[in-house]
C-alpha cells in the first residue's frame, strides 16, 4: 500500500484485552463499487495516495491496513435505549476496522465501519446497510462539518451489491458498507456494561485508558480525583456538542446511551433530520412518538445520558462529587451556546453577558417569527456588514417585524471574526445551502431510479463551498 510518509497506524485499543471486544470476520461482498471517498481526511491520516483499487481493497474488502490490526474488533457495549436499559446490545454491523493518526494534530482516530456483517451482537438482525443510510451518513456528517460541529467524518462508501429487506423504506433495497472516521468509539454505553456486570476492574482499566489516551489534562495521583475531573470533562465536551447542535438546528434522533461517545463528537447518525423552522418540539424519527429526543429537549436528554455515565463510576468516586461533576454540564451549556451562534454569525465574542443577550434575542425571534431558520444564519452572517444582504434576499419582511430588533441592536456591539469572507461566492447566492428532509429524498430519487449520482455530488460541492466560506475547512 503507498500510504504516504505521514501514516501512523495503532493498535491502543487493542491493549484493553478481550473482555472489551470480539475478533471478526467481515463480510464476503459480491460486488464493490466506489461510492464516496473522502479526499480531504485522506490526506489528514497519510491515505490520500490510495487509488481507488486499493481503496476498495481496504474499505470493502477490509484488508488490514498495515501496522494496524490482522482482523477487527467488535465493540461491546450496553445502553439505555429510549430510556430502557438493553444488556444485549454491541457492534452487531459494524466494527473497529484501523486506528491512526492525524497527520495535523496527531489525535488518535478510529476506523469504524457500518455494514460491515455480522457479529456476535448483531441478534439475527443481517448486519447489512442499505445504501440510502450510507447516503444519508454522508449528507449529515458534512453538513454538520460545514457548520461548525464536532462529528464523525464519513471516510468511505461502497455499494455492495446485494439485496436487503428493510421495513421503513421500499425493499428490497440496495446495500452498502459506510466506513466512518472519529475521535474514539468508547460511549457511554461501554462503561454502562461494566457496571451491570459488576467488572470494576476493568471499569478501573476502562478509565484510565480513556483518560490516558484520549483525556489526558485529567489525570489525577488518586482514582476517585480521576474519576471526576473525567466526568466534568466529559460533561463540559458534551455540553459543546449539544450546543452546536442547537445552534446548527440539528436533530440527531435517537439520544441512547450508546450513541454517545465519551470525546463529545457526533456520531452514528440514523433518523436525523434539519430544522425548517424553529421549532422545540420537532423530532426526526417517525417512532419518536412522545418526542423524548425532540429538538429542544436534547440539552435535557444529554444530561440525562451523563447522570447514567456518573452511575458508572460510582464504584470509583463518592457519589457527591460525582454529583458536583454533573453540575458542570448546565453552565458549560450556557457558555458554549453563544459561542456556537456567534461562530454561526461569524462574529467576534464580546463578553459572556453580550453574547448571552446576542444569542437569546435571535433565539427569540426564531421562535417568535417562524423565519427560516438557516436563511437566518445566512442572511445575518457578518452580523450588520451584511445588513445590505438581508435587506434584500426572501426572509427580509421577517426583520421588518418588532421581534427583530433586539437582535438589531445586539449585533451593533460585535465585531466581525477576524478572517471573515464575505466576498465568497457562497454569499453572492439569495439562499443558503441547506439540508431539509425534503431535499435529502430528492438527492435518493435520482440515484433509487436511474443510478444517477450527480444531485449527490453536486450537492457535496455546494456544502464544500458553504465550508470554505464559514472557515470550517482550516478549522
Amino acid at each position: 500500500m503507498p500510504a504516504s510518509a505521514s501514516y501512523r497506524a495503532s493498535t491502543r485499543h487493542r491493549d484493553l484485552g478481550s473482555d472489551f471486544y470480539d475478533l471478526v470476520r467481515p463480510a464476503e461482498f459480491p460486488q464493490h463499487i466506489l461510492r464516496y471517498r473522502n479526499h480531504r481526511w485522506a490526506e489528514r491520516v497519510g491515505l490520500g495516495s490510495l487509488d481507488d483499487e486499493e481503496w476498495i481493497d481496504h474499505f470493502g474488502r477490509f484488508v488490514p491496513l498495515p501496522a494496524s490490526f490482522e482482523q477487527p474488533l467488535a465493540l461491546r457495549y450496553h445502553g439505555h435505549q429510549f430510556r430502557t436499559y438493553n444488556p444485549h446490545l454491541g457492534d452487531g454491523r459494524g466494527f473497529l476496522f484501523a486506528q491512526l493518526h492525524d497527520v495535523q494534530d496527531g489525535r488518535l482516530l478510529d476506523l469504524g465501519t457500518k455494514g460491515s456483517g455480522q457479529t456476535p451482537w448483531s441478534r439475527h438482525a443481517d448486519g447489512r446497510l442499505t445504501l440510502k443510510g450510507g447516503v444519508r451518513e454522508i449528507l449529515a456528517t458534512e453538513m454538520l462539518e460545514a457548520l461548525g460541529v464536532e462529528t464523525s467524518k464519513s471516510f468511505s462508501l461502497i455499494e455492495t451489491g446485494e439485496e436487503l429487506e428493510r421495513g421503513d423504506e421500499p425493499s428490497p433495497t440496495r446495500s452498502s458498507v459506510l466506513v466512518r472516521l472519529s475521535h474514539s468509539h468508547i460511549r457511554i454505553g461501554t462503561f454502562q456494561r461494566l457496571l451491570y456486570l459488576d467488572e470494576t476492574d476493568n471499569l478501573r482499566k476502562l478509565l484510565d485508558y480513556t483518560i490516558q489516551i484520549y483525556l489526558p489534562q485529567t489525570w489525577r495521583d488518586d482514582e476517585p480525583g480521576r474519576a471526576v475531573a473525567f466526568l466534568e470533562e466529559v460533561c463540559r465536551r458534551v455540553a459543546r456538542m449539544g450546543a452546536q447542535w442547537m445552534a446548527a438546528g440539528f436533530v440527531h434522533g435517537v439520544l441512547n446511551t450508546d450513541n454517545i461517545n465519551v470525546t463529545g463528537e457526533s456520531f452514528d447518525y440514523g433518523p436525523w433530520r434539519f430544522l425548517p423552522v424553529y421549532e422545540p418540539g420537532f423530532t426526526a424519527a417517525y417512532f419518536d412518538e412522545t418526542g423524548l429526543y425532540a429538538f429542544g429537549r436534547q440539552p435535557d436528554t444529554l444530561l440525562w445520558n451523563l447522570y447514567r455515565l456518573a452511575e458508572c463510576l460510582l464504584p470509583l468516586a463518592p457519589q457527591a462529587e460525582l454529583e458536583k461533576a454533573l453540575a458542570t454540564f448546565e453552565p458549560a451549556l450556557h457558555r458554549e451556546f453563544p459561542s456556537a451562534i456567534l461562530r454561526r454569525l461569524g462574529l467576534q465574542s464580546k463578553s459572556f453577558e453580550q453574547d448571552g443577550i446576542l444569542a437569546k434575542s435571535l433565539w427569540t425571534f426564531l421562535h417568535e417569527s417562524k423565519a427560516p431558520f438557516e436563511q437566518t444564519f445566512f442572511d445575518w452572517y457578518g452580523g450588520l456588514l451584511s445588513a445590505h444582504r438581508a435587506e434584500k434576499n426572501s426572509s427580509a419582511p421577517f426583520y421588518a417585524q418588532p421581534s427583530f430588533e433586539p437582535v438589531r441592536d445586539a449585533l451593533a456591539s460585535f465585531e466581525p471574526a477576524t478572517r471573515l469572507q464575505l466576498a465568497h461566492p457562497y454569499f453572492a447566492r439569495p439562499a443558503p445551502c441547506t439540508m431539509l428532509i425534503d431535499e435529502v429524498e430528492a438527492l435518493w430519487a435520482p440515484i433509487a431510479a436511474e443510478d444517477d449520482w450527480m444531485p449527490f455530488q453536486t450537492k457535496l460541492t455546494e456544502i464544500r463551498s458553504m465550508a470554505q466560506a464559514y472557515g470550517a475547512e482550516s478549522a
